[in-house]
């Protein structure tokens, strides 16, 4: 039974052989068949993923025309809006101009041209009187500070000074005082002179206090206390003078020194509106029948009622003097016009 079986085991043995190779054969292709129906999932995947990134990029495309559009629309709007604004703005100088005229009342003078406009008003107030000039400057060049006679320590009227420069308007200037020079009286400037852009002498810083004040190089009103050259050269100075005190800063009043408080003499100041107008008063005293001039204190009160927002005071008494197309406008409290060392003023 034993060799029988052995025997069968060994006629069917190759036939085994065959059956166990053709099964694992069968379990290979299995596994490729399984490996490429992966790939081939792989591959459908992949190709949904490259529709997407396509059907992605495609909206992105046309997310990026969208947003191309609303910027040009939105540039475009921009482009509206600064116009208006500009326009806005021309009208909001317009209605700030007409503001200002308001405040001062009709002109009883006035002149323009291509470098300036100037419009004279009548100041007739309680016990006061004087004029004041409102001076829009169109060309920094036609504003002046002029030295008498063109030269240092010299004196010349304001009148004098206008003429002899062809100007439609001026102003007496900064302070001065006189001292002796090889016998001769010599008007020395105070503080400091800018003529044209540079100090007609060196800085000085004495005794502290004095301003500086008049226009930059691109015709806007300037003014500070300096305590060094530096100060002046950092504003741009085109043209300035010098005296005391501060009147008013940034539309405040500025304090005052003791020895200038509660005292009516004639007065001349320079100023300016916020959109860089420049306004000069002058104020005639000492003549009880016409004008017993103002205190320091009434004037910053009045030029807060005009709406100025920065005030100096300049040298007055005797020097304030204000001439117009010609004519001396003021009463001056000397019965005439009192030379003075400079002068400002404006050319046609």
């Amino acid at each position: 039974m034993l060799k029988f079986n052995t025997f069968l085991l060994f006629l069917l043995g190759p036939f085994l052989a065959l059956f166990l190779v053709s099964m694992e054969f069968t379990a290979d292709a299995k596994g490729l068949w399984i490996q490429t129906d992966m790939v081939k999932n792989s591959l459908a995947e992949m190709g949904n993923e490259t529709n997407e990134l396509g059907n992605t990029i495609g909206d992105l495309g046309l997310l990026v025309q969208s947003q191309y559009e609303v910027f040009s629309r939105q540039s475009e709007a921009l482009d509206k809006l600064t116009e208006q604004s500009s326009a806005y703005a021309n009208l909001s100088d317009d209605i700030y101009e007409q503001k200002i005229l308001d405040i001062l009342g009709p002109a009883v003078a006035a002149h323009k041209s291509k470098n300036n406009e100037i419009k004279i008003f009548k100041l007739d107030e309680l016990g006061y009187r004087g004029f004041i000039a409102k001076i829009k400057l169109f060309d920094p060049k036609s504003f002046k500070v002029v030295l008498a006679k063109d030269k240092l320590g010299e004196v010349e009227t304001t009148s004098k000074a206008a003429q002899r420069k062809g100007a439609i308007f001026a102003v007496n200037g900064g302070g001065f005082y006189y001292e002796d020079r090889d016998g001769k009286k010599y008007a020395r400037l105070i503080g400091n002179t800018v003529i044209n852009g540079k100090l007609v002498e060196p800085f000085n810083g004495y005794p502290g206090d004095l301003f500086f004040a008049g226009i930059n190089k691109a015709g806007e009103a300037i003014g500070t206390v300096p305590q060094k050259e530096k100060d002046i050269t950092n504003l741009d100075a085109y043209q300035g003078v010098s005296f005391i005190p501060v009147l008013l800063k940034d539309g405040e009043k500025a304090i005052i020194p003791d020895e200038w408080i509660e005292t009516k003499q004639p007065r001349t100041m320079i100023g300016k509106y916020a959109n860089d107008d420049l306004i000069i008063i002058v104020i005639d005293g000492r003549q009880n029948d016409w004008s017993s001039g103002v205190t320091i204190e009434r004037l910053q009160e009045k030029l807060i009622e005009l709406g100025v927002k920065d005030a100096y005071n300049l040298d007055g008494g005797g020097s304030t003097a204000m001439y117009f197309d010609g004519v001396l406008l003021n009463k001056p409290s000397d019965s005439k016009e009192r030379p003075v060392a400079n002068n400002i003023v404006v050319l046609p």
